[in-house]
Order: structure tokens, then C-alpha cells, then sequence
């Protein structure tokens, strides 16, 4: 069997105002990846970076990065840079970074941290690029999206930001009664907190509401879960999620 390495592939600014957002595009490249066995995609996280009027952004300034394994470095880079590049919106200024797992080092993760604090600039995104022989590349408009696809890498291997857009198993089309140990078992979640960080015991019974998401924490598929007004598990509302992940 062909060895296959680890990969984070960072991507940012592929949308504009009338289209379907990163996230959407990102988690359709990672279905074309497993349909032509080009890659098995772990998962696909959203990290969220500064907004601040210096930079320009669509809607909510998050990029997006998918975790996977590849034994073609060479045809992974080729298709994802030519599937970006025909379904980028008009306007956009995508930016695509690709770098192996263990490669990801704290420069790197600092970048992301960075990225989610102050504004960066292409010109700095490069010369850590050049500096860690980093594939790093802008395909349309002014390529101000290799700053975020960079730091998205460098906060996936961070591991406590963003949250779970897509699993290696699909978990976007359930939702209902659940126990958790099944949760764990049947969508690949490793952890289960109260949005106390106190552990759910597997035999916890937990409603899983529409639109639910596992977040990282630790590195971890981590789902945060809350009690309602009768007292019974069930997934964190869609605001909480938000400022948790974000």
C-alpha cells in the first residue's frame, strides 16, 4: 500500500457577496478529493480572522482548511489549484496554502494566531512561505487570500480554534436523540464537555438540534453541549457556537 502523508490545505477569499461562501466551496473540493481518490479528507474547519476596515473581506473575514491524507503531493496541489480556480467567484482574490502536518511549525501556528488579532499583509505571508518552503499561492484578484489560507493551516494544527464543518463521516444531515457513546462512535467526535468542560458519561442521552457542529479543542473533534429548561442534554445554540468557535 502507497504511504500517505497528512496534510493541512488552507483556503481563503473564493467567494463574493452573491455566492456560495468558502466553507461551501471548500467542503465540495473535498468531496471531488475522495470521489477521484485523490485524498481521504478527515475534516474541514472554519477558523475565524480579524475584521477590521483595513481588510478587505466578503462577509465575515473566516477562511477554511481541510485535514487529509495523500500519497500524490504533486496531483493534491494540481487539482485543488485548478477546482479553485474554476469555480472562484468573480471578484475574488483566492488563496491557496498546502503543507504537511508535521511541517506546521510554531511560526506558522503564530501566524494564524496572529491573523486573528491585527492586520497581516501578502508581502509578510510570502517571506514565511520562502522562509519554510511552504506551497503557498494566489490564484485570483489581488491574492490577499494567501494570508488567511496560511493561517488557517497554522490554527488547525493549533488545535483549539474554529469549528468542524465536515467529518470524515457525514454528520451535517442528523440530527435527534442520541446517546453519546453513539455519537463518538457513529460521526467521529473524540470528546463530549458541558460548556463547562466537565466530561458526558456515554450512556448521557443528548438531543442533537439542527445545524449542530463539533469544534477543536486539544486537537480534538469536540462536541459542547448545555442543558435545556427541562434539565436534558442537548447541542450548544447556534450563537453559542459561534462565540466559542470564533
Amino acid at each position: 500500500m502507497t504511504e500517505q502523508t497528512k496534510f493541512l490545505v488552507g483556503i481563503d477569499d473564493t467567494d463574493n457577496l452573491t455566492s456560495r461562501g468558502t466553507g461551501f466551496i471548500v467542503r465540495q473540493l473535498a468531496a471531488q478529493l475522495r470521489e477521484k481518490k485523490i485524498a481521504r479528507v478527515l475534516a474541514v474547519s472554519r477558523h475565524q480572522l480579524f475584521v477590521h476596515d483595513d481588510i478587505p473581506y466578503t462577509s465575515h473575514n473566516s477562511s477554511a482548511c481541510m485535514e487529509l491524507l495523500c500519497s500524490d503531493r504533486a496531483i493534491l496541489e494540481k487539482y485543488c489549484r485548478e477546482y479553485l480556480l474554476e469555480v472562484a467567484a468573480e471578484g475574488s482574490d483566492v488563496g491557496l496554502c498546502i503543507i504537511p502536518f508535521d511541517d506546521v511549525d510554531e511560526d506558522i501556528i503564530e501566524w494564524g494566531l496572529t491573523a486573528k488579532k491585527t492586520v497581516l499583509n501578502k508581502s509578510l505571508a510570502r517571506d514565511l512561505a520562502d522562509q519554510k518552503n511552504i506551497f503557498l499561492e494566489g490564484l485570483t484578484g489581488t491574492h490577499d487570500g494567501i494570508i488567511g489560507s496560511m493561517a488557517a493551516c497554522g490554527l488547525r494544527k493549533h488545535g483549539s480554534d474554529g469549528r468542524i464543518l465536515m467529518l470524515d463521516i457525514d454528520f451535517r444531515s442528523f440530527s435527534g436523540q442520541i446517546k453519546a457513546s453513539e455519537i463518538c462512535n457513529n460521526f467521529h467526535i473524540q470528546n463530549i464537555f458541558d460548556n463547562f468542560g466537565k466530561d458526558i458519561p456515554p450512556e448521557a442521552e443528548i438531543l442533537l438540534e439542527e445545524n449542530w457542529k463539533p469544534i477543536l479543542r486539544n486537537g480534538r473533534y469536540t462536541l459542547i453541549v448545555e442543558k435545556d429548561e427541562q434539565d436534558k442534554w442537548k447541542s450548544i445554540s447556534k450563537d453559542t457556537l459561534r462565540k466559542i468557535s470564533s
